[in-house]
């Protein structure tokens, strides 16, 4: 069992990572000692004397994981004797330490870091690009192949959310196998893709007002909070603009300068048709009044949203939506 962490320490947010980093070191030792033992607790709520039970050796051999969660919630004498414990680890003991990061508890983290621990990443996942990687890599793991292109189109029916995620991509591939593409992501996912920020982004940037009031008032109605759709119209307006202004090029060229991939740059490149720089300059302002509005300055979020859609079209024909909706 040499080749298993000793200890291990996980650092970050995610639950589906922590939990995968966690069953990872129990089914490698559980591969050698059928009959191994995990104890897991919140580490604010374990005694010093349950910990160093927990992790002495055992009388009748055997292997034990030990896990500990929320270790920023570990009391003083306990982060003292996970401390001393890592310095000289027991043979047969794997002990598994989970930290959100930040700077609660970060000595311990420091200690367990100079005692030579594992480290494993468990962020949550904040930017697009980290969620289109996970996505493929879980495709990868499972022995399939999957574009930046069905990535992000599985990622707008689902939202962020890890586990969903994870057991939509075991799904596609135990129904279809070998290469997920966007038509594949669309068949399954067809309506609920349909009800996203993007969707609702998409129709009014180029113009399609019809489109844009169906999708946002469909996602209104099956309970989308108003929040991501405004950051999706923001978003929406901000790619036009940065891919507007990025003069001239093929898209594997503009893809490098603004650090976009390159199949959305080139759907985004359709996206500027009709826009100026005094339109883009309105979206924008409206784009801001509908995320504050949302965000604590509107009682009615839905009428705000479906104001940012007309005002986001009307600067796109360079006319300023009559009462406000960009200024």
């Amino acid at each position: 069992m040499t080749a298993i962490p000793a200890l291990r320490l996980v650092v970050g947010e995610e639950d589906l990572l922590i939990t995968r980093a966690v069953a990872e070191v129990a089914a490698a030792v559980r591969a050698v000692d059928p009959d191994i033992e995990v104890k897991e607790w919140d580490a604010g709520s374990v005694s010093v004397g349950e910990f160093v039970s927990a992790v002495s050796p055992a009388l009748f051999g055997g292997g034990t994981v030990v896990v500990l969660r929320n270790a920023h919630n570990a009391k003083k004498e306990l982060a003292a004797a996970i401390t001393k414990y890592a310095a000289t680890p027991v043979s047969d003991v794997f002990l598994v330490v989970a930290h959100p990061g930040g700077v609660k508890g970060k000595a311990l983290v420091d200690a367990l870091k100079k005692a030579g621990a594992d480290e494993v990443a468990a962020a949550k996942l904040k930017r697009p690009q980290d969620r289109v990687a996970f996505v493929r890599e879980e495709f990868r793991r499972l022995g399939a192949k999957c574009g930046a292109d069905a990535a992000e189109a599985l990622l707008t029916a689902l939202g962020s959310d890890l586990r969903e995620i994870a057991a939509a991509c075991h799904q596609l591939v135990a129904d279809t196998g070998g290469s997920i593409t966007v038509d594949i992501v669309n068949r399954y996912y067809r309506g609920r893709a349909e009800v996203t920020g993007f969707a609702v982004a998409d129709a009014v940037v180029v113009g399609d007002v019809p489109g844009a009031l169906e999708s946002l008032r469909w996602a209104l109605s099956v309970g989308m909070d108003a929040v991501p759709i405004a950051d999706a119209l923001a978003q929406g307006v901000r790619n036009v603009a940065r891919v507007a202004g990025a003069g001239r090029g093929n898209s594997y060229q503009l893809a490098s300068a603004l650090g976009m991939p390159a199949w959305r740059v080139e759907r985004v490149m359709g996206q500027t048709r009709g826009w100026t720089p005094e339109g883009l300059a309105l979206a924008m302002d409206a784009a801001a009044e509908v995320n504050a509005a949302v965000k604590g300055g509107s009682d009615d979020r839905g009428y705000a949203l479906e104001r940012a859609v007309f005002a986001i079209a009307a600067a796109r024909k360079g006319e300023r939506l009559p009462g406000g909706g960009g200024r």
